[in-house]
């Protein structure tokens, strides 16, 4: 402590000296002291046990008058949990809200709701439809069809409707999922094009999906869009007002099948020359509101159009950097209109309640009546505008920069361009720098040692930071190692219980330790003012880092650094005169409105989207961890300008014991297993997803013969917690029955659909009898020739039911050069093999493919691998009674999505 001593500088000393001294005249000095600079702080190395004691119970000094004009630990503590359950409960009122009281709603030429429901129900009503399937190419596309006739007869003689029924074949590669290529025949679009009676040169493009994943009724992903469009049609087919421009609304029937229809239609049909924009309606969940999630490439002047024309605004910037990174593993159609169309666009999706989505529970009784007004309204409005607009035409023109936009609570959208956001946020940090540059170098601030305070504190709070994360990732492996993983994913609030009271009561137990053992005589207001600028600072250098990047979302770190230091620059004074009272309080918090505000706002919209996805994101992924970070940031971004209040209140220490005891009580209780993961509530599902794929795999060697044959349920857990919570209900799925990996097989030698094997490694094979198929798929080598340039070509030919895998695996020694598939160049799934993704519609010819291997070291075992998985996901040869038997004994808290696949693989 010595040392510690000898290192304060002369003044702190004399401040110190001065405040044990002071009394009479020199206490009556003390405020014109204080007006001059803010309260020193003695050396963050001194004092000791004796020196506290006397800070905090002495007749004088600064720390004497820091420490009397504390915060009431209760009434902070109070006054900011319930500050932050008002601005959520403010966020929840908005969400709720889906269309604006007041609007227009069935009025003659506005979009109705209830027909549009009509339209949603009679979809739904034929079931699952996958491509290939009679209820998708015949009954739907029927109903579809039939409503569009009836719409054509009830247009206004100034438009003109016309149908057109497409049925593509092609190919292409895609890098999602890491990589893949895909290949279809003979599947269906239904086209239709509103136009002024006397033509149109330009369009704009509507797009939604008609199919759906195998098992599931698909309303929100996609038959409502398809309802919404439907009636769009018809509002605007009825209109007296003329159009400039073709309105197409493509109804596509494989997407599901990843993007094969609208690839289909932006390569291949004679209007999609003429699209000079599209809207594109997606699902990420059921119902709420539609989120704009993606616009461009560049054009701002389509987001200016719907922030224009949109009846009820929901979109954010921030939205589309986070999709577009690729943290979320998914793609819509908007990816093939502007990767082959070279198309500008927009995305809207519904991200509410993604629980059920891709479930039997995605049915059209979820969906609100509001959602589909808001959606319609929305839709009808900006489709309006572009097809009136004059941009349009000449788009070209209007491509330049990328546009900052978010919406504020649904009521409107800020948009301007990412330019001006630049200049705006450099303004921000000059401000900021003002700020700070005068507390650094200005000479009184100099003397009271407020640099060294400053590059203390922040030190302090990135440690505070820092072992925040460290603490709830510890606790996050651990409930994943002892198997309790998911458990808050029937109630949410048990992981805000458990990882951010953990997080939040270590910030604080960290800050007080630094408040008591390392800040010891320094004054509580001049150590607020301290930890205010560290925060402003830090905040101030993400704006800086994401500005540089070019990054648009980087307006709401320019928030959290404008609002805040406005908010500090007014109530500074009173804090002086007044102290942290009420007063105080209550103004700063009314400063800070707009930034907690609007950031709880971004916060639901993260856990909305993502906690679904982490139940069903894999067996790799350990949930818990990511949540904990998500919630560990989360709590760092909003406690960061609350961390003054540490140093302004008397204490802290009943907040962080009760902090601690929730944290405690819901650890226990999660290790306990109290939680229950999944949910069968018919009014709020959560179910556990499990694919069951009863298949017969069989192996042939270099010769041809049959080297290995079995047969089996192949079950694969799509969350982090396998088959721990099924075994109890079905013994027989044990660890027993883990699926090997066949090493010289592709992807493991099992019938994947889509090469997901790098995300689920945890699979079942429960041994079953072999399945017979009515109509059993066809694979051969039709001729192995040498070419020219000495390498082999290998031709094939398949046939079989609309969803077909073929895998390649290369020896050592060969390469594959080329095929006849996608762009020509063959594309690499991670791991290595090749993934080829075959569908077809219900009428396909022979698909006749070929490969060309470059050998380049002759080897015993043979150059390529290849095999082929066909899937039936629709018909009698689906089912198998083994299949049937198994599914029945799944508890109603799972959704076992199953069909009957065949996996054969040969060896070239």
């Amino acid at each position: 402590m010595a040392m510690e001593w000898a290192s304060e500088s002369g003044a702190v000393r004399r401040h110190r000296i001065g405040g044990e001294r002071r009394d009479g005249p020199a206490a009556a000095q003390q405020p014109e002291r204080e007006a001059l600079a803010p309260e020193p702080l003695a050396d963050a190395c001194g004092g000791g046990a004796r020196t506290r004691k006397r800070s905090g119970e002495g007749s004088g000094g600064g720390a004497r008058r820091g420490t009397g004009t504390g915060l009431s630990e209760a009434r902070a503590a109070l006054g900011l949990a319930l500050y932050l359950l008002a601005l959520r409960a403010l966020v929840q009122l908005s969400l709720r809200q889906l269309v604006l009281r007041g609007a227009a709603v069935g009025h003659q030429g506005e979009f109705d709701a209830h027909q549009a429901r009509d339209y949603l129900e009679h979809i739904t009503s034929i079931g699952p439809r996958t491509t290939g399937s009679p209820e998708n190419e015949i009954l739907t596309v029927h109903y579809l069809l039939e409503q569009i006739k009836l719409i054509e007869a009830q247009s206004n003689s100034l438009h003109k409707i016309s149908v057109d029924v497409q049925r593509p074949t092609g190919s292409f590669s895609i890098d999602f999922l890491g990589g893949f290529t895909s290949y279809y025949d003979n599947i269906t679009n239904v086209v239709v094009k509103l136009e002024p009676r006397d033509g149109a040169q330009h369009a704009v493009l509507a797009n939604c999906h008609f199919d759906s994943v195998a098992n599931s009724p698909g309303a929100s992903d996609d038959a409502v869009s398809c309802s919404v469009m439907l009636e769009v049609l018809r509002v605007l087919s009825t209109s007296s007002e003329a159009l400039h421009h073709a309105v197409i609304f493509l109804f596509n029937g494989a997407e599901e099948n990843v993007l094969q229809a609208s690839h289909g239609f932006i390569t291949q049909h004679p209007w999609a020359s003429s699209v000079r924009a599209f809207i594109n309606l997606e699902a990420a969940g059921v119902g709420g509101k539609e989120l704009v999630f993606q616009t461009g490439p560049e054009n701002p002047w389509l987001v200016q159009a719907y922030v224009s024309a949109a009846k009820h605004p929901f979109a954010s910037v921030v939205a589309q950097e986070v999709f577009q990174s690729g943290i979320i593993p998914s793609d819509t159609d908007f990816r093939i209109y502007r990767d082959f169309g070279n198309i500008p666009g927009i995305d809207l999706a519904f991200i509410e309640n993604g629980y059920i989505y891709h479930t039997k529970y995605d049915t059209a009784d979820r969906i609100l009546t509001d959602s589909i007004q808001r959606a319609g309204d929305n839709i009808l409005a900006v489709l309006k505008y572009l097809a009136t607009s004059d941009m349009l035409a000449s788009s070209s023109k209007y491509q330049h920069g990328n546009m900052v936009f978010f919406d504020v609570l649904g009521l409107f959208v800020i948009a301007y361009p990412s330019r001006v956001g630049s200049i705006i946020n450099y303004m921000v940090v000059m401000a900021v720098v003002l700020y700070l540059g005068r507390k650094l170098l200005h000479p009184k601030y100099k003397t009271a040692t407020y640099t060294k305070d400053f590059f203390c504190g922040l030190g302090i709070t990135l440690i505070s930071w820092f072992t925040s994360l460290v603490t709830v990732l510890i606790i996050a492996v651990f409930i994943s190692l002892i198997g309790q993983s998911l458990s808050w994913y029937n109630h949410f609030y048990v992981s805000v219980c458990l990882y951010g009271t953990a997080a939040v009561a270590k910030i604080i137990f960290i800050h007080t330790l630094a408040k008591r053992f390392y800040y010891v005589n320094a004054s509580g207001q001049y150590l607020g003012e301290v930890f205010f600028d560290v925060s402003l600072f830090v905040h101030c250098g993400f704006l800086t880092a994401l500005t540089y990047r070019g990054l648009c979302s980087a307006f709401i770190s320019a928030v959290w650094v404008a609002f805040p230091l406005l908010t500090k620059l007014c109530v500074q004074k009173d804090l002086k005169q007044h102290g942290a009272g009420g007063k105080y309080i209550a103004f700063y918090l009314l400063g800070m409105f707009i930034p907690y505000l609007y950031a709880l706002y971004l916060i639901w919209a993260v856990f909305e989207m993502f906690t679904p996805i982490l139940g069903r994101s894999g067996s790799e992924i350990p949930p818990d961890v990511v949540l904990a970070s998500i919630l560990a940031g989360c709590t760092i971004i909003l406690s960061s300008y609350f961390i003054n209040f540490i140093y302004l209140a008397k204490s802290t220490k009943r907040t962080m014991l009760s902090l601690t005891l929730v944290c405690t009580v819901t650890f226990l209780l999660v290790c306990s297993g109290t939680f229950f993961p999944y949910s069968s509530s018919s009014a709020s599902p959560k179910p556990k997803r499990v694919f069951l794929q009863h298949t017969t795999r069989t192996f042939h060697d270099l010769d041809g013969n049959v080297a290995k044959r079995d047969s089996g349920v192949w079950i694969n857990g799509f969350d982090y917690t396998g088959m721990s919570h099924i075994t109890p209900h079905i013994p027989e799925i044990n660890d027993t029955v883990r699926a090997d990996c066949e090493e010289n097989a592709p992807l493991c030698g099992f019938p994947w659909y889509l090469p997901v094997h790098f995300l689920i490694r945890k699979n079942w094979y429960l041994p079953a009898p072999e399945v017979s198929p009515r109509e059993p798929a066809h694979f051969r080598l039709v001729s192995k020739e040498q070419t020219p340039w000495d390498s082999i070509k290998l031709t094939f030919e398949a046939t079989g039911p609309s969803h077909m895998s073929f895998y390649v695996r290369t020896h050592k020694g060969a390469t594959l050069s080329q095929w006849s598939l996608g762009n020509g160049t063959p594309v690499t799934s991670k791991g290595g093999d090749y993934f080829v993704f075959y569908s077809h519609g219900l009428q396909a010819s022979t698909w006749h493919f070929w490969i060309e291997v470059q050998v380049l070291e002759e080897q015993p075992e043979g150059m390529v691998t290849v095999a082929i998985a066909a899937h039936y996901f629709s018909g009698e040869d689906k089912r198998s009674s083994q299949l049937d038997a198994l599914r029945e004994k799944f508890p109603d808290w799972t959704f076992p999505s199953a069909w009957v696949c065949t996996y054969n693989l040969f060896v070239f």
